[in-house]
């Protein structure tokens, strides 16, 4: 199974707005997925994401499609970093250990 972990670190707080909009579309996109499993975490201007999926098809399938790539072409618009992490695993890792995995992962900076 491949988890998925990604950090966005927010332009400032009052884009928690346009953040949270865009979240409550990518849920209802999630909930209709086959995601073994799902946590979300954030406070002020950083948040968290980590998902469970079965194969890394399901993972680039939702990821590449409806809300979630549209909220990814206005990323920028929002957001100052995103960082990403995928990895082979059967469960989701406590929180501790995903911000210390996010260390390894790509880096997108706006």
């Amino acid at each position: 199974m491949k988890v998925t972990i990604t950090s966005i670190e927010l332009k400032g707080p009052f884009k928690f707005f346009a953040l949270s909009a865009k979240a409550l579309k990518i849920l209802k996109q999630l909930k209709a997925t086959n995601c073994k499993g799902f946590r979300k975490k954030g406070f002020w201007t950083t948040h968290y994401t980590m998902a469970l999926w079965e194969n890394e098809a399901d993972l680039k399938s939702f990821a590449q499609s409806g809300a979630h790539l549209e909220a990814m072409k206005k990323t920028k618009e929002i957001a100052k970093e995103v960082r990403t992490y995928t990895y082979e695993s059967q469960k989701l890792p406590s929180w501790e250990e995903a911000i210390r995995l996010l260390e390894k992962g790509k880096v997108y900076s706006f």
